[in-house]
C-alpha cells in the first residue's frame, strides 16, 4: 500500500492526538488530497535534515492518521488535528516533483493482551497524571487493563526524548515498552539519563 509521509520532529502512537501547523504546498495539498478522498497519511520521525524544505532523512517505522478536525488559523495557517490508527513499517518510498514522500508500507499488528497484575503500577501511574492534569481518557476506567493503550499512552506522556519515544513505538509488546519506560525512568530518577 502506498501511503503520503508527513516527516516531523515528533512521534504520534495509535490513537493519540496531534495538532499540526500546515504552511508548505506539498503538505496543504497532501492534507486536501487527504480530505477529499476521505483517508489519511503516515507520520515518520525525522532522523536527520529539517522539516521544512528538502525531504529529510527519516525512521522507517511510523503510524497512519487520520484527520479528525482542520480549520484555518489566525495567522493564516492551515491547522489540522489528526489521530493516530495504526503502526506502519517504510519498506521504500519515493520523492514526488513536489518533494512530497511517498511510501510503499506494511501494516504493523498491535499487542492485545490484557495488563498483567506484576505491570499494574503502569496503570496506576497513568491514571495519576491523568487524573491530576485532567486529560480526556481517564474518563475510559476499561481501558487501563489494556497493556498496549496504557504502554503507548504513557510513551506519549512520559519525558522521553524523541529517539527513546521512536524504539517504544518500534516495540511490538507493551511488555517490552514497559520494561524499556522502567529502566528509563531509573535512569531520569538517578540523574544519569544524559550519562547513557
Amino acid at each position: 500500500m502506498k501511503i503520503p509521509l508527513f516527516l516531523l520532529n515528533t512521534v504520534i502512537f495509535p490513537e493519540g492526538e496531534l495538532q499540526l501547523r500546515l504552511f508548505e504546498p506539498r503538505y496543504i495539498d497532501m492534507v486536501s488530497e487527504c480530505l477529499r478522498k476521505e483517508c489519511g497519511f503516515g507520520i515518520c520521525l525525522i532522523r536527520e535534515g529539517e522539516e521544512a524544505g528538502q525531504p529529510a532523512d527519516f525512521f522507517s517505522m511510523g503510524t497512519y492518521v487520520k484527520i479528525i478536525d482542520w480549520q484555518q488559523m489566525d495567522d493564516g495557517l492551515l491547522g489540522i488535528s489528526v489521530e493516530g490508527e495504526q503502526r506502519f513499517r517504510v519498506e521504500s518510498f519515493k520523492i514526488q516533483q513536489d518533494n512530497l514522500c511517498v511510501g510503499e508500507i506494511i501494516w504493523l499488528n498491535d499487542d492485545e493482551d490484557l495488563l498483567p497484575v506484576s505491570y499494574q503500577g503502569f496503570s496506576d501511574l497513568l491514571k495519576e497524571i491523568g487524573h491530576r492534569y485532567k486529560l480526556p481518557f481517564v474518563k475510559e476506567p476499561e481501558r487501563f487493563n489494556e497493556a498496549n493503550w496504557v504502554s503507548e499512552r504513557l510513551a506519549e506522556l512520559l519525558p522521553f526524548e524523541m529517539t527513546a519515544k521512536q524504539e517504544l513505538l518500534e516495540m511490538d509488546s507493551a511488555l517490552c515498552r514497559f520494561d524499556y519506560m522502567q529502566s528509563m525512568l531509573e535512569k531520569i530518577d538517578s540523574g544519569d539519563l544524559a550519562n547513557s
